[in-house]
């Protein structure tokens, strides 16, 4: 993949973008957008994300964050507290031949996942949420979506 230039030829070939809508059976099986299957790969890691949603990354994806974090003082309180919360909980994650995988218990209690979810693509990551916890936070986002955005002007983003 660094045929071409290099990380971003990697991306541009597997962005994650996009909402799916899917359901959860009692097994906590999930089938992935048959979109990402490829760029995914066979293995991933799925992680408690922030305001009560998961984080699935590739594993390559994993691997680069958890160095940047792992390189962190652990001295610092906020950054131990910060690794416990998200390396901790950190699952890797068989994807089989139907594109499922299985949300660890844990997970699922900690997203108060129910029968359908929503996988919503970040670029580099997945956030996995039960629906009814991402209609409340899409909500709030398109509430603030036009301050958001001279936000991200003032530094040259948008």
């Amino acid at each position: 993949m660094e045929q071409g230039g290099g990380k971003w030829e990697l991306y541009r070939n597997s962005m994650l973008i996009g909402q799916y809508f899917h359901e959860i059976d009692t097994k906590k099986r999930l089938t992935l957008p048959s979109k990402w299957r490829k760029s995914l790969g066979e293995k991933v890691v799925v992680t408690t994300g922030l305001d009560k949603s998961l984080f699935l990354f590739t594993y390559s994806e994993w691997e680069t964050i958890a160095t940047k974090l792992s390189s962190v003082s652990f001295g610092n309180s906020e950054s131990r507290s910060f690794n416990r919360f998200f390396l901790s909980n950190a699952f890797e994650v068989d994807v089989d031949k139907q594109g499922r995988i299985v949300i660890p218990e844990t997970l699922a209690r900690y997203s108060n996942l129910g029968s359908t979810i929503v996988l919503a693509g970040m670029y580099n990551r997945i956030e996995i949420w039960d629906e009814k916890a991402w209609k409340v936070c899409l909500s709030k986002s398109e509430n603030t979506a036009d301050t958001m955005a001279e936000e991200l002007n003032k530094f040259g983003v948008l």
